[in-house]
């Protein structure tokens, strides 16, 4: 099965790479983006097997730092 985890800082912390390319945005001619928040993506291959509490588990402890970020965790159709 394959997992697509989506991770992004929470509401309110900083985010200085969206900044920055919000700002090279600006830079190179683009107008009407008021906002940057940059994340990360992870693609996972697991066994059709793995419950959702597993896929859950995995993001609290490795994928996504709880204090500052969030997660979704989207299964992708084959």
């Amino acid at each position: 099965m394959k997992v697509r985890v989506h991770v992004s800082l929470k509401p309110g912390v900083l985010d200085p790479q969206g900044r920055a390319i919000h700002h090279s945005l600006e830079g190179l001619g683009f107008t009407g983006v008021n906002d940057v928040r940059a994340g990360r993506l992870f693609e996972l291959d697991v066994a059709d097997s793995t419950s959702d509490e597993a896929l859950d588990d995995m993001c609290r402890k490795l994928l996504a730092n709880m204090v500052i970020e969030n997660y979704r965790i989207e299964k992708v159709a084959a």
